[in-house]
């Protein structure tokens, strides 16, 4: 018997089993361990100020929070000496190459300045436009920019590095963990009491799913919609030997792309955001062609860069791009932590955090009514 089941082992799942074992509860990590899973190819860009400003206003205060969680949780793990996460703050440039670029900068921008004035925060010498010339020393491999907007906040983390860590500290403090499929969820009345692996029951007083994409095969069963679809994501890894890009920051231009530099001469662009892709996670000659182009576009720089590694993760997405959170009405001893696209990794540890207070039934305060699944009705 435990006291709580995790089903899935990507960022939010692993996140969730830290607190929970830490906590002293006996929990159980099931994880299928599926190619595809979006933790292991995401750019693990961490910047709440500068993102999602074509979201719901309710996405950001929640944002916020999980950011800012990064800094105890980093500093948990390196005080344990659990190995390296790839954190790092690095600052980050929005950038805008061409014509048809400027009003959507203009309204980032606009986005932008009206929190950081409505917050007092971040103060100008953090969050300020700068020339084409400076972004340029910035990012050497940049081409030319028309507008540049600098964030000296933001950051990046390794989501495999960084849910490695996690499991790591999490069995320290006896987490069990089985990688295995759940086949389905074991309900006595209105309650939920387990899960079937196989032709075993394991039983729980609790069960969490944080499955990714793959959390929409239990909704059948429970009679609702789970409203997370696959969206193939192929990033590319780049290498550049004998060039120090440990202090470049991130790149964020306007046709829906990145690159992140790290400190191993190596700067990850991407990335493909294909809907209707199913749970097929391959590299196509089209997405390649398409991230590639884009990184030459913004930065030809990169044009004698080495292709070190090509990653493809199927980012969990809802309709309206928020996450889905908390209980299913009807149903104890049950929640939901998924649906986090593109921003999994920057709000995937605080939401495995929030999960895990929920199962232990600790009051932390954190408002996530619209991210409720009930908001799709049914």
């Amino acid at each position: 018997m435990h006291d709580v089941i995790v089903i899935g082992g990507g960022i939010v799942g692993a996140s969730a089993a830290y607190h929970l074992a830490k906590s002293g509860a006996k929990t159980l990590l099931i994880d299928r361990r599926d190619k595809g899973r979006a933790t292991d190819a995401g750019a693990g860009i961490l910047s709440a100020e500068t993102s999602g400003a074509s979201l719901p206003a309710s996405w950001f205060p929640f944002a916020l929070q999980a950011v800012g969680y990064y800094s105890p949780l980093i500093g948990e793990l390196e005080s344990e000496g659990v190995g390296d996460t790839g954190y790092a703050v690095t600052g980050e440039l929005i950038v805008a190459v061409d014509d048809d670029e400027l009003d959507a900068y203009a309204e980032k921008k606009r986005v932008i300045d009206e929190r950081q004035h409505g917050r007092g925060l971040p103060s100008v010498e953090d969050l300020h436009e700068v020339s084409p010339a400076e972004a340029r020393e910035l990012f050497p491999a940049l081409g030319q920019v028309q507008k540049a907007l600098y964030f000296s906040g933001a950051a990046r983390v390794d989501g495999r590095l960084l849910a490695a860590a996690l499991l790591k500290m999490a069995e320290r403090s006896g987490l069990a963990n089985r990688a295995e499929g759940v086949d389905s969820l074991i309900v006595e009345g209105s309650r939920v009491t387990g899960v079937q692996v196989g032709s075993e029951t394991i039983s729980a007083d609790q069960v969490i799913i944080a499955g990714g994409a793959w959390s929409v095969a239990f909704g059948t069963q429970l009679g609702v919609q789970i409203p997370v679809e696959p969206q193939r994501g192929q990033i590319i890894h780049l290498s550049l030997p004998e060039t120090d890009t440990g202090k470049w920051p991130i790149v964020d231009a306007f046709h829906g792309h990145y690159m992140v530099a790290w400190a191993d001469s190596r700067v990850v662009v991407g990335a493909t955001r294909e809907v209707g892709s199913g749970f097929v996670p391959y590299t196509s000659a089209a997405g390649v062609h398409e991230v590639l182009g884009e990184a030459m576009r913004v930065a030809p720089g990169l044009s004698s860069a080495q292709v070190a590694d090509i990653r493809v993760g199927l980012r969990p997405r809802t309709a309206d791009n928020l996450p889905v959170m908390g209980g299913i009405p009807g149903v104890e001893g049950l929640y939901l932590a998924m649906g986090h696209g593109a921003n999994g990794l920057q709000l995937g540890p605080f939401s495995g955090k929030l999960a895990a207070e929920w199962a232990l039934g600790v009051e932390n305060g954190v408002d996530i009514s619209a991210f409720s699944i009930t908001r799709f009705g049914g």
